[in-house]
């Protein structure tokens, strides 16, 4: 298991566990459909367990946005480690998510 999903009546949380490389992205896609699928509540995914992130993975976190923005919910990213954040600021996502520690 790539994301563990967590949700109360409010907030959905989803916890990444492993590193969004080529191979787990396609895991990862397929473990997000109930965050695609409650994507008008508020969607926290916590990324403390990510070291690493490729562009297959940013595709399926682009996915993730779209439908949140298009059903009108919200979507944070917290807890992401340095490298992480190198990768989302030199690909400009850090400017198109709400990132948070």
């Amino acid at each position: 298991m790539i994301l563990t999903i967590e949700n109360d009546t409010r907030v959905w949380t989803g916890t990444i566990t492993a590193n969004l490389d080529t191979i787990n992205a396609n895991r990862f896609a397929k473990e997000m459909q109930p965050l695609l699928e409650n994507a008008d509540k508020e969607i926290i995914l916590d990324c403390s367990g990510m070291e690493y992130i490729c562009s297959s993975g940013l595709r399926q976190l682009l996915t993730l946005r779209k439908e949140v923005g298009a059903k009108g919910g919200r979507l944070t990213i917290v807890h992401i480690n340095d490298d992480v954040r190198h990768i989302f600021q030199i690909t400009g996502f850090f400017q198109l998510f709400d990132i948070r520690d």
